[in-house]
């Protein structure tokens, strides 16, 4: 999809993956659409629209980082999430907070390589059965028996070529060892021992990468592995990187999403030192309100990248982040507490519902599962259940509930290939009554023993 959707069909799609928090939605559906509008405009205009970043207000479990992933998909837009916790005020220990764009350029940089890589799909494909059949060649003797030596010796090397070609594509060759020359960029030691993580991801990496001398090894493969090195090495040949790197840069600065976590751990009555905490705000706010950041690919405008910030809330308020914080983050959204309703549609709804997920599973052992709805019903019930008993982790205790209800069948699946397993209710609470035991009882500090236990 393109960043042409319309608000509408942006929410649709979102709704295949995603229950519910229909105002949240709406307001990323909302800031993707401005970004289209902003490019109609006139340059001079088109620069004064910044984007209206948003914060997510919510519980953990509610789908605040899968909102703004399927966002990033649906659009083809770089994205990365960070945490603020993981940042703080230069001078203290933790990551500059400048690498987050340096990381966003780097997946822009990976989904244009893609994108590339599919454009010269054909081509790398051709050169690289090219290569290969010349690695076989001096072999071609031992697969098709001694060619003469005459005046047809060219036409017997195609002959014995095109023969080659057809079992290479037939795969069986597949086990055949090549010899395969590698290329590598090679880094003094004392150079990577003396640069630190953050510092390696910019410009001054990019200039070592390009002035440090290649070192090439060779190594013998089978070639169901060389092929893919090869495949890979011919389309990198293929692949303007001049292009490469200005589509990336052009993408990171007018398409880039940028998703912040844990905003509300860096307020001021949030956790940790305030002078920590302060000086990451301090630190985000030239990231946010647009500066210029140097990577290793090239310098990057954060002016007009969506920023997303999310944060569970519970002992601050967005209004404890420094005004000129809240400023930048004009649009709050508050997402809703999942009840039983809406993790019964989790379960069977979305495009990659769990259950839909076990039964593919499944499948591939010749094992056919199905589930009642009294069974899904239950399985909503015990995940509210250990919510309430324990620490509330919303929609991911519904992971844990279906990994304990199919472990023994997952266990058994390889020697069960043929059956016709009904999962009902009451195979439900046998499977699960341990977990929601423990559960309940971890609520008021107690932990059970395992039977047989002293």
């Amino acid at each position: 999809m393109s960043s042409t959707l319309t608000p509408q069909q942006i929410v649709e799609s979102l709704d295949r993956f995603i229950v519910g928090q229909d105002d949240a939605k709406r307001a990323v559906a909302v800031a993707i659409r401005n970004r289209w509008r902003r490019q109609q405009l006139p340059e001079k205009l088109r620069e004064e629209i910044g984007p209206k970043n948003i914060i997510l207000i919510g519980p953990t479990g509610v789908g605040k980082t899968e909102i703004a992933r399927r966002l990033a998909g649906l659009v083809n837009a770089p994205w990365v999430k960070v945490e603020a916790t993981k940042y703080t005020e230069v001078g203290y220990h933790g990551r500059d907070v400048e690498s987050m764009i340096r990381d966003l350029v780097e997946n822009a940089i990976h989904m244009v390589q893609a994108e590339q890589t599919e454009v010269v799909r054909t081509e790398g494909e051709r050169l690289t059965e090219e290569q290969l059949l010349d690695a076989l060649m001096p072999g071609a003797g031992d697969i098709l028996g001694d060619v003469e030596t005459s005046d047809e010796v060219g036409d017997r090397r195609h002959r014995s070529r095109e023969k080659l070609r057809a079992q290479l594509r037939d795969g069986k060759l597949d086990d055949r060892n090549v010899d395969l020359t590698i290329e590598q960029k090679m880094m003094p030691i004392g150079m990577m021992a003396t640069m630190g993580g953050d510092q390696l991801e910019s410009e001054m990496q990019g200039i070592m990468e390009r002035i440090m001398p290649s070192r090439t090894s060779t190594r013998r493969l089978p070639i169901r592995d060389a092929r893919n090195i090869v495949f890979e090495q011919q389309c990198e040949k293929l692949i303007d990187k001049d292009k490469l790197v200005e589509l990336a840069l052009r993408r990171t600065e007018s398409n880039g999403i940028v998703f912040i976590d844990e905003i509300d751990k860096v307020g001021s009555a949030g956790y940790g030192p305030d002078v920590s905490r302060m000086g990451v705000q301090r630190d985000l706010l030239p990231i946010v309100e647009g500066c210029t950041v140097s990577t290793r690919h090239g310098q990057v405008k954060t002016d007009h990248i969506l920023f997303i910030a999310a944060g569970a809330f519970h002992m601050t308020s967005p209004n404890d982040l420094l005004p000129e914080m809240q400023g930048r983050f004009p649009i709050r959204v508050e997402l809703k507490d999942l009840n039983r309703d809406d993790f019964v549609r989790i379960l069977t709804e979305p495009e990659s519902a769990l259950i839909k997920q076990q039964v593919a599973l499944m499948s591939t052992e010749g094992v056919t599962i199905s589930f009642t709805d009294d069974a899904i019903s239950e399985m909503a019930d015990i995940a509210i259940r250990m919510n309430g008993g324990g620490q509330n982790i919303g929609a991911r205790r519904l992971h844990t509930v279906c990994e304990r209800l199919m472990e023994e069948l997952s266990f058994e699946a390889p020697d069960r290939s043929g059956e016709t397993v009904t999962i009902d209710a009451q195979y439900v609470r046998e499977r699960l009554e341990a977990i929601v035991r423990n559960a309940e009882l971890g609520r008021f500090g107690f932990h059970s023993l395992k039977d047989g236990a002293d």
